[in-house]
C-alpha cells in the first residue's frame, strides 16, 4: 500500500532512525503525520525542513512518552486535529547498557519507562481513538534482543520482552474492533542508535547477521508499513522479525 491518503497517524521517535524513515514514507503516500520525539530539538528542526514540502500533514509534537499526562495531553490535541486515528508506530526508544550488578536504578528504570511503558501510554489513548471507528494498526518496534538477551543490555532486553508481551494480550483485546496490534523486530539496523560501537564490534556483529550486512531504516519502514496497510488485516498478534536472518 503506497497511497496513504487520508490515513492518520502517530508515530513516535519520528525524526530520527526508524521513526523518521516510517514517517516520511508515509508522508510520500499522503498521510497526516503526528510526529513524536523526546529531546533532540537540533534533529526536530532538521526534519521539518526536510519535510516542508508536506505543509501541515506533518505536525512534530516533543512529548515524553513515559508521562501519562503529558501523553494524555498529546491525544487531546491529536483528537481536535484528526478526529481519528488509523495507524499508532510506536519507535521511540533508548538504550543505558550495563552489566546488571552494576547497573545504576535510574538506568533500568529509564530504558523500562521509555520503552515498555511509553508504548502503553502511546497504545493506551490510541485504542480508545481507534475504537471509535472500529479500525487501527498498531506497531511496536521491538528488538531481538528480546529473546536473545546480549550481556549489559539487561534493561534493554527486558523492555523488549515485555513489549510482545503487552502486544499479544492488546491484541487480544481489540481484534474484533478490527484493530491489529502486532511488532516488527529490526536487527543491527544502520541508525545512529549503534553509535559508539568500535570499528571491531560492528565487524563482528556483521559476522552474526547471515546477510554479513546491517540493515537500512527504509527496509524497515517497508515491513512497518506493509502491517499498517489494509492487506494485513488478518496478521494480528505476530512479531515480523527484519534481522537479515539472526
Amino acid at each position: 500500500m503506497t497511497d496513504w491518503k487520508g490515513q492518520k497517524a502517530i508515530v513516535t521517535g519520528a525524526t530520527r532512525g526508524i521513526g523518521r524513515a516510517v514517517t516520511l514514507a508515509l508522508l510520500e503516500g499522503g498521510a497526516r503525520v503526528c510526529g513524536v520525539y523526546g529531546g533532540n530539538d537540533a534533529a526536530a528542526a532538521e526534519f521539518a525542513a526536510l519535510c516542508a514540502p508536506a505543509g501541515d500533514r506533518l505536525q512534530l509534537h516533543k512529548v515524553d512518552v513515559s508521562d501519562y499526562q503529558a501523553v494524555r495531553n498529546l491525544y487531546e490535541q491529536v483528537e481536535q486535529e484528526f478526529e481519528s486515528l488509523d495507524i499508532l508506530v510506536a519507535c521511540a526508544g533508548i538504550r543505558r547498557d550495563g552489566i546488571l550488578a552494576m547497573m545504576k536504578k535510574e538506568d533500568w528504570q529509564r530504558v523500562i519507562d521509555v520503552n515498555l511503558t511509553g508504548c502503553y501510554t502511546m497504545a493506551k489513548f490510541g485504542v480508545q481513538l481507534m475504537m471509535k471507528q472500529k479500525y487501527g494498526r498498531i506497531i511496536f518496534i521491538t528488538s531481538p534482543m528480546g529473546r536473545l538477551g546480549f550481556a549489559g543490555q539487561a534493561n534493554y532486553a527486558a523492555s523488549k520482552a515485555g513489549q510482545v508481551g503487552m502486544m499479544k494480550a492488546l491484541s487480544k483485546e481489540v481484534a474484533k474492533r478490527k484493530i491489529t496490534v502486532n511488532c516488527i523486530s529490526p536487527g543491527f539496523i544502520d541508525t545512529d542508535f549503534l553509535q559508539g560501537l568500535s570499528d571491531a564490534q560492528v565487524k563482528e556483529y556483521k559476522k552474526m547477521v547471515p546477510a554479513r550486512r546491517f540493515g537500512t531504516p527504509e527496509e524497515v519502514a517497508d515491513a512497518v508499513l506493509f502491517l499498517a496497510g489494509g492487506n494485513a488485516a488478518y496478521i494480528n498478534g505476530s512479531v515480523l522479525e527484519v534481522t537479515g536472518g539472526l
